[in-house]
């Protein structure tokens, strides 16, 4: 599996306060890629690192071109999208003006509308509710919308920070599955921040491991999920 994201040294900052330490990590073409570890280990800074969302020192490249130091808006454009915690819909607009909202650096409206309805494909209850505030969905309904926003991006690749928090389970597992059939149909490739290690390791290819800003350990998501030393000291379970 070739490299779509690269990053070597990567180091974070916010005002004074160092958060990464020279992060080295990976994500394949069309593969899944999770990032695990306890709160606080610096799992969301480094997403908002790969964004442009925070000060940085390192090397990023993206699809073989350097990335590091340019504006959040350029990067998006170069085909990276980024779900964040906590959902981040605009509440007081529609369903559909939110996912016409992911679109907004393309020009093409034909090819936004056709996008809309692909959208509607994977999440139905998104079609039932597209006249609906965003506000007033329920929190997987948002957490959904969050996820079809992203994709009207056209994204190759996905950062997504927590996209199981807060959610009953038999929503995570259908939000989970349409992440795996976006992935396997379109090749979107995933970067994953979730609590959830078990559920994670079960979703992706490769997993690395951080805690307080520094790399652990890496390698493929099996190994970490069947290696019981790293379970029990690490994850949780």
């Amino acid at each position: 599996m070739s490299r779509l994201l690269e990053a070597r040294g990567l180091c974070a900052f916010y005002g004074a306060t160092q958060v990464l330490f020279g992060l080295d990590l990976s994500i394949g073409e069309g593969g899944i890629t999770t990032l695990l570890g306890a709160n606080g280990a610096g799992k969301t800074t480094t997403l908002r690192s790969l964004s442009g969302m925070c000060r940085t020192n390192g090397e990023i490249q993206f699809a073989g071109r350097p990335i590091a130091g340019r504006a959040t808006e350029d990067i998006v454009r170069l085909g990276i999208a980024h779900v964040p915690q906590g959902r981040g819909t605009f509440s007081r607009q529609t369903v559909q003006e939110n996912l016409e909202i992911g679109a907004m650096t393309r020009r093409d409206r034909k090819a936004i509308a056709t996008d809309v309805e692909r959208v509607y494909v994977y999440f139905p209850r998104l079609k039932e509710r597209h006249r609906q505030q965003a506000g007033t969905l329920s929190g997987g309904e948002q957490q959904m919308l969050a996820v079809g926003r992203a994709m009207m991006l056209r994204p190759k690749l996905m950062l997504l920070d927590e996209p199981s928090f807060g959610l009953a389970p038999l929503i995570v597992e259908e939000l989970f599955g349409i992440l795996r059939t976006l992935n396997r149909t379109e090749k979107v490739s995933m970067l994953l921040v979730e609590q959830n290690a078990a559920l994670a390791l079960d979703l992706a290819d490769d997993a690395y491991l951080i805690e307080t800003g520094r790399l652990v350990t890496t390698g493929p998501a099996r190994q970490l999920r069947d290696d019981e030393n790293i379970r029990r000291s690490y994850l949780g379970y």
